[in-house]
């Protein structure tokens, strides 16, 4: 493995080590995979749907379209997710009153206690993964993470990436 990149390095990536995008992915990476063990061995339930169970303890009862735009989900991904945690009784739905297209969900008993027991257990990896870093570099860390969420936001309604996903073509089409 390369040494780990610096500034410069960023700045004029020349392996895949020196690019932004790959050092966040890896550092994600590693503490996300413990998340996920959690989740699905634990709990039962996918990453997915575990940010769904989070979201709706934080907001409450809100439409299915809010949930998805607030996870940045598409509609259908949203609507499969939430289809499961209904199937395994952790949401509650019903119709909305105003508008009979849209569905409003909530936390079932169930999900709410789901989120009481697992909350805690990923909270606690999230503070075991800050042990041993400085609060001022934290804080650093922080402005720079909403520089870039900011940053990202922009290039992307701008349309630096003008080329559109296709999940079910990957890897069969070369332009």
């Amino acid at each position: 493995m390369q040494a780990f990149p610096n500034a410069a390095a960023l700045r004029a990536p020349s392996s895949l080590e020196n690019l932004l995008l790959y050092r966040l992915w890896r550092a994600a990476r590693e503490s996300s995979c413990m998340v996920t063990r959690m989740v699905e061995g634990g709990f039962g339930i996918t990453r997915r749907e575990w940010g769904m169970i989070g979201m709706l303890a934080q907001i409450g009862e809100v439409t299915s379209s809010e949930l998805a735009e607030r996870l940045h989900l598409d509609r259908v991904s949203s609507s499969r997710g939430l289809q499961s945690l209904f199937e395994k009784k952790l949401v509650e739905r019903q119709q909305d009153a105003e508008d009979g297209r849209e569905v409003r969900v909530r936390l079932s008993p169930s999900g709410q206690q789901l989120f009481a027991d697992l909350f805690p257990r990923i909270a606690r990896l999230n503070v075991d993964l800050l042990d041993g870093i400085d609060a001022a570099d934290i804080d650093v860390f922080l402005q720079c993470l909403r520089r870039l969420e900011l940053r990202g936001g922009e290039l992307n309604s701008q349309g630096v990436a003008s080329e559109k996903a296709s999940r079910r073509s990957v890897g069969t089409r070369h332009q």
